[in-house]
């Protein structure tokens, strides 16, 4: 088996989901009142213990074997990142990455995003750069309630602040990433297509190397939602749908 061979998400869905706004717009409008498991609580716990409360805070979330994790530690050394995956599979696969070579200004968490993104909110803190790179598409039309943008948890993320971005190989979910924030931050949010000359992640270089085109969207949300400002340069994405 080659290595260069990853797909592109095949869907039937080729523009932004028509349920979209709908969604987005009931979870802004409803809170989300899950509980938190014990597990997750202590990881978020862990997480913070080595924090310098200086040093601005970086989540890399959904970190999975965290080549990311440690490449943006490097490059924020002044910065406390802060790596959550939910597989703790693929959190022990950091090959090849031996602990004594880790950034110190970093820590590998594993942990729910849905619980790990609200108990930062309750805490009341803020980040300076989060990380969602290449997140599962669930590309199927009926997928839609899977895709962060279109969970429930989803009014959490712009709350956290900071400068946000967002990698797909799926225009479609960067196209609703894009819309959803919009709603969230009464504005729009540019997204673009990009070339990764220094892959993020494994599944980056991957679609890199197999020829895929990639995108992205990066907005800063200054203090949390309603005050992002859209990348120069980028297209952006309005309330409207297609199908």
């Amino acid at each position: 088996m080659s290595y260069a061979n990853s797909r592109i998400p095949s869907s039937a869905q080729q523009g932004v989901h028509d349920k979209l706004a709908e969604r987005v717009a009931r979870h802004l409008r409803e809170p989300f009142r899950k509980p938190y498991a014990d597990y997750n609580r202590a990881a978020f716990e862990i997480s913070l213990a080595g924090w310098d409360r200086r040093a601005p805070l970086i989540l890399d979330a959904g970190c999975g074997v965290g080549h990311s994790t440690i490449q943006i530690a490097r490059e924020y050394p002044d910065h406390w990142v802060i790596g959550v995956d939910q597989s703790a599979d693929r959190l022990n696969r950091r090959k090849p990455y031996p602990d004594a070579l880790l950034p110190t200004n970093m820590v590998f968490v594993r942990a729910d995003l849905v619980d790990y993104w609200r108990l930062l909110a309750d805490q009341g803190l803020q980040l300076a750069r989060h990380y969602i790179l290449y997140p599962n598409p669930w590309p199927k039309i009926g997928h839609l309630a899977r895709r962060w943008h279109a969970h429930p948890v989803f009014p959490w993320i712009p709350k956290l602040g900071g400068v946000l971005e967002c990698r797909s190989n799926w225009q479609v979910y960067i196209e609703e990433f894009a819309l959803a924030l919009g709603m969230a931050c009464g504005r729009q949010i540019a997204w673009e297509q990009f070339q990764a000359e220094v892959p993020l992640t494994p599944f980056e270089r991957k679609y890199r190397d197999s020829g895929q085109a990639l995108f992205r969207l990066g907005c800063d949300l200054g203090s949390g939602a309603g005050q992002a400002s859209a990348g120069p340069g980028m297209q952006t994405t309005t309330t409207g749908v297609q199908q």
